[in-house]
């Protein structure tokens, strides 16, 4: 288990963020705020794949106007984007956002600062300072000689002392980079110098996949060391990428209870009797908008997949044109190959309803292991035990070393 370090805990709306609380995942609406009806249905997409917060940008008065009509029909929390005018955080909080994101590299003057911070403490809505790499104060560019870790968190530090003059503290607060290794750096001495919660970013990452590689590896890193208490991937995708990358980060680095499946599956070898990419592929888009929270397997063959994958829920593998089912390692059914995922949709549904055990009970599990075993039998017999001739090359290594 990662030992997270202690945070203090705000509030989003009724979401905690920070001290005990799960860490949340947060995405951006990509619609304009003054389209009420298009930002709405882009924010309950969102919620269905596993956004806790949302933020929509506040720049216009048209978009604080959408936000008052988009906030109580929300099935999340609102936080509004603020750019360079500072009165646009006033119309949001007016509006009835349930938080803010500001960028200290944006609104500069203090006596603007602290005007939103006064107004946000009266209402009671939380601040995120959002330190950006690519809109840096000038003035911190020139002290630390360019864009440095160091140089972001003066430049957070610094928001953070505007705050302390009006005693406002609900902030939580990002030192963001595109760099990997910067954002990394900038994160670590961050935590070091506050308990304010931290939410956790690469910024502009890039389309997937080699944005989601980007972001995994910032966010993972510093979430692994227990630094981090909100996670947003800020990929050039669909928002709703966003949302399911950080849940699944979460749910993978057990952070956060599983929520929809988690799928293994075999990267096939020679004994593989059916096409394992494709069948992932097509029971990833079966289960993608089903909450079954189990782990599901798909094995390229029956002689070694249900042992590989003992520990997993619910599993199929291929063997003479057919899919054996199997429930933590143990046979139950014998589906075509053309079936096979419609039967692992079915089965899975049936144990997230009604338990394994009951699942088992439901069928004779000796027929299904009678066939398992010819199966395996005849394939066995057919390519023999080293089908991707691994003795072969053992040999071959020996036998280099000893003339070497």
């Amino acid at each position: 288990m990662v030992e997270r370090r202690h945070t203090r805990q705000i509030h989003v709306g009724k979401v905690a963020v920070g001290g005990s609380a799960p860490i949340t995942v947060q995405s951006m609406t990509t619609t304009k705020t003054s389209d009420v009806e298009g930002t709405l249905q882009q924010i309950y997409a969102l919620a269905a794949a596993g956004c806790d917060i949302v933020r929509c940008t506040c720049n216009e008065i048209e978009a604080a106007e959408g936000l008052a009509q988009i906030v109580p029909r929300s099935p999340i929390p609102i936080v509004a984007d603020i750019h360079h005018q500072y009165k646009m955080a006033l119309a949001a909080l007016e509006a009835g956002v349930h938080g803010l994101r500001l960028n200290p590299g944006n609104i500069r003057k203090p006596e603007h600062i602290k005007a939103v911070a006064a107004e946000a403490k009266d209402r009671n809505v939380s601040i995120r300072i959002g330190v950006n790499g690519g809109s840096l104060d000038p003035s911190l560019y020139e002290k630390y000689g360019g864009l440095t870790a160091a140089a972001m968190v003066e430049s957070a530090l610094r928001e953070i002392a505007y705050f302390d003059e009006v005693g406002f503290d609900l902030i939580k607060i990002s030192v963001k980079a595109s760099n990997v290794p910067l954002m990394v750096d900038a994160y670590r001495e961050l935590s070091k110098v506050t308990d304010a919660p931290l939410h956790l970013g690469v910024t502009e990452a890039g389309p997937p996949p080699a944005g989601l590689l980007k972001a995994t590896a910032g966010i993972a890193t510093l979430l692994l060391e227990g630094i981090g208490d909100t996670i947003r991937y800020s990929l050039t995708a669909d928002p709703v990428e966003e949302a399911r990358a950080g849940r699944q980060l979460l749910e993978a680095l057990g952070l956060r209870e599983r929520k929809n499946v988690d799928l293994i599956a075999c990267p096939s070898c020679g004994r593989a009797e059916i096409d394992v990419i494709d069948v992932a592929r097509r029971a990833q888009e079966a289960f993608a908008d089903k909450l079954i929270p189990l782990q599901v397997a798909v094995m390229g063959c029956v002689v070694n997949g249900p042992g590989e994958a003992r520990e997993a829920d619910i599993g199929i593998a291929a063997g003479n044109k057919r899919g054996h089912l199997f429930v933590k390692g143990r046979n139950v059914a014998v589906v075509p190959e053309s079936e096979m995922v419609e039967a692992l949709v079915e089965w899975a549904t049936y144990i997230n309803e009604h338990g394994v055990e009951a699942a088992i009970a439901r069928v004779d599990t000796t027929i299904a292991e009678r066939e398992a075993l010819k199966d395996r039998s005849a394939l066995l017999d057919e390519q023999g035990d080293d089908v991707n001739h691994s003795h072969d090359r053992i040999v071959n290594i020996r036998k280099n070393i000893a003339n070497s």
